[in-house]
């Protein structure tokens, strides 16, 4: 099957603790996107570059990699982030970033999938193009949606929630991290949060929790998993390698079967993912395994879609 990512990208200017700084190529749908193609997937971005040298930078890594990439509008400057690490490796974004996303060329063939979320989702024009192309894909395909949430984009706090929700209800698949959840509920647990947001409309709801490990909820099963131990060098990527090898895992699988998952399954889904994710974290920069390595850090996978797409 195919997958289609509306997004933005971005080039992450990472500067670490001693002050060095390094440009990589990032944006959270394109890092799905890319972590997609890396796994095999036949996957077609659309998204907004400008042709400077970042933009020309994020284009080569992207189709490196297999990814697809169509242009919805040529912004003033290809949009960036300066990415600060702790002596843990925890990042934090300060964005320069405008959104401005026009309908682009599609393949011809419907996608199977539609992946949605960040910045592109919530921020306006552009976001209003986000949506409408998922609504209007939404009654073939299934669609997932990540938040993402970067506070100093999301404006007023109730607005950007009810555009959060909005997101939410449009989606049959939502991953969020327990920072998302915090900001955008505060004081509530993600087991609420998740709960909540199935009766909004998805039929499944993943919640990342960084060291402490992942959730999944259906409306018939609640699972935890650990994250498998790693020496992390920066955590730039990882919620996207989790979302990539999820969407590569679940691929095919309509609705009713994500809603219909069994506790074993989600289990399997959530080892598989973390494990990508800890790939990720283990070297610079949002680069995310490709089959081989996720193989090797995670095991086969009864989840692996060629047995489900």
């Amino acid at each position: 099957m195919s997958f289609l990512v509306i997004g933005e990208c971005v080039a992450d200017i990472v500067r670490d603790a001693d002050g060095t700084e390094r440009i990589h190529p990032g944006g959270s749908p394109a890092n799905v996107a890319y972590g997609l193609a890396r796994l095999g997937r036949d996957v077609t971005l659309l998204t907004q570059l400008a042709d400077d040298p970042t933009g020309r930078l994020i284009a080569d890594h992207l189709k490196g990699a297999g990814v697809r990439v169509e242009t919805g509008g040529v912004p003033a400057r290809t949009p960036s982030a300066i990415v600060g690490l702790d002596a843990h490796g925890g990042a934090t974004y300060t964005f320069d970033i405008a959104w401005t996303l026009e309908a682009g060329e599609l393949p011809a063939a419907r996608p199977g999938h539609v992946h949605i979320g960040s910045v592109a989702a919530v921020t306006a024009p552009g976001a209003a193009t986000v949506l409408a192309e998922a609504e209007r894909l939404r009654d073939r395909a299934t669609v997932s949606y990540d938040p993402n949430v970067r506070p100093a984009l999301m404006g007023e706090h109730g607005a950007a929630v009810a555009r959060v929700e909005r997101c939410v209800a449009l989606s049959d698949l939502v991953k969020a991290s327990d920072e998302d959840l915090a900001w955008l509920y505060p004081g509530e647990s993600a087991e609420s949060v998740a709960a909540r947001w199935l009766r909004l409309g998805p039929a499944l709801v993943l919640v990342t929790r960084g060291a402490a490990g992942s959730l999944a909820l259906t409306g018939r099963e609640t699972v935890t998993a650990v994250a498998p131990p790693v020496a992390v060098v920066d955590t730039v990527g990882a919620g996207d390698s989790f979302m990539s090898a999820v969407l590569d895992a679940l691929a095919g699988r309509g609705r009713d079967a994500l809603g219909g998952l069994g506790a074993d399954e989600l289990a399997e889904l959530l080892r598989r993912a973390g494990a990508a994710a800890a790939v990720t974290v283990s070297r610079a920069g949002a680069l995310p395994p490709d089959r081989s390595e996720l193989d090797a850090a995670g095991g086969e996978s009864a989840l692996r879609s060629g047995r489900a797409s």
